[in-house]
């Protein structure tokens, strides 16, 4: 149909003055896997939901990664490389220590689903080795090595991605928290004396609690430690 009159002629559009899509690779399916967990959580960390991303169809992503459950290890090794694990560098090996476990968690926090993700998944890369070894290398300078260093360096990174697991779900899960709470803090005193004489302190603490908590498994490996 002619163009009509007084309007000006539509100019045909040819695909291929389109910009040009990016160049499809393992480091721009991780990127776009780090967005979407960003934005929407772990439901959002899909390869179906990453190739929309990336404009692509899902089995195009097969040639970079092998399956879901590794573009999850790769996202989340990615993440670790946020971690700052030069914290606490000038202070002495235990608070170092603590510092970098601090910094790990508040990684895991800054995403939702970030923290469950790491509870189910084992990083694979750069980011879980140099964390490691930073770990390693803080338990050492406190006189905690070999087998102990290697197993303790392993159960302070349970203990935080436990901690962080708890906490994010708290914040997801708000209501059903607080009626955990209300169960603990109302119980029978006749059928549970110390649950409820306890009351509030079994939910108190926060930041000092995490303290608390990791000064008890620091002073733990590092006696177990000096006893062998």
């Amino acid at each position: 149909m002619p163009d009509s009159p007084g309007k000006p002629a539509r100019t045909p559009v040819s695909r291929r003055d389109r910009p040009a899509k990016a160049p499809l690779s393992q480091e721009a399916i991780v990127s776009a896997g780090l967005d979407l967990l960003s934005s929407e959580g772990l439901p959002g960390l899909s390869l179906r939901k990453i190739a929309t991303a990336l404009d692509t169809g899902p089995a195009s992503l097969y040639v970079y990664v092998s399956n879901l459950d590794e573009l999850r290890a790769l996202v989340l090794d990615r993440a670790l490389g946020e971690v700052d694990l030069a914290a606490g560098a000038d202070g002495p090996p235990r608070e170092r220590l603590k510092a970098v476990l601090r910094s790990y968690q508040d990684v895991l926090l800054s995403r939702p689903g970030l923290a469950r993700l790491a509870s189910t998944t084992m990083a694979r890369g750069k980011g879980a080795l140099r964390l490691t070894e930073t770990l390693l290398d803080c338990l050492a300078e406190a006189g905690v090595a070999g087998r102990d260093g290697a197993w303790g360096a392993d159960l302070l990174l349970l203990q935080v991605t436990a901690s962080a697991a708890e906490k994010s779900a708290w914040e997801e899960q708000g209501d059903v928290i607080e009626q955990v709470k209300q169960t603990y803090e109302h119980a029978s005193a006749t059928d549970y004396p110390r649950i409820h004489a306890l009351g509030e302190q079994i939910f108190s603490g926060h930041g000092e609690r995490w303290d608390w908590a990791l000064d008890v498994v620091i002073e733990g490996i590092a006696r177990v430690s000096g006893d062998r």
